[in-house]
């Protein structure tokens, strides 16, 4: 039978190489990410793209360190909360692409809840 702590590497391993590749994208191709930024928030769309990429690439690095795992784990599922309206923005905006673009889009916005859930469990097994 396995450990607690073992099973919450098992489930924090993979958060966190999400969390690290999708922090590290936001620097090796920003432009993508600034169309999801939404309108309504102040400054530019790349700084928010860059200040979501550091957001990313440090809750990653939290949940990857057992000693900080569980304030990354509840640092990651509100990121993931923050980051529903430009979810929500993508697929809005998305509404003339073709219907796989417009499906992937919109099936962007549900999935934030098993990431949510996903990153508390993380943050509560350590």
């Amino acid at each position: 039978m396995s450990s607690p702590r073992s099973s919450a590497g098992r489930a924090a391993r993979p958060l966190a190489a999400l969390l690290l590749l999708a922090g590290a994208a936001h620097f090796a191709r920003p432009r993508t990410f600034d169309a999801l930024v939404p309108r309504s928030l102040p400054g530019g769309p790349r700084a928010w793209t860059y200040a979501s990429g550091v957001a990313e690439l440090a809750i990653g690095t939290a949940v990857a360190v057992p000693r900080t795992r569980r304030i990354g784990g509840l640092a990651a599922a509100g990121l993931f909360v923050a980051v529903l309206p430009g979810n929500v923005k993508m697929a809005v905006d998305w509404r003339r692409r073709p219907t796989p673009y417009r499906q992937g889009a919109w099936a962007r916005v549900p999935l934030q809840i098993p990431l949510v859930w996903w990153a508390l469990r993380v943050g509560r097994k350590v």
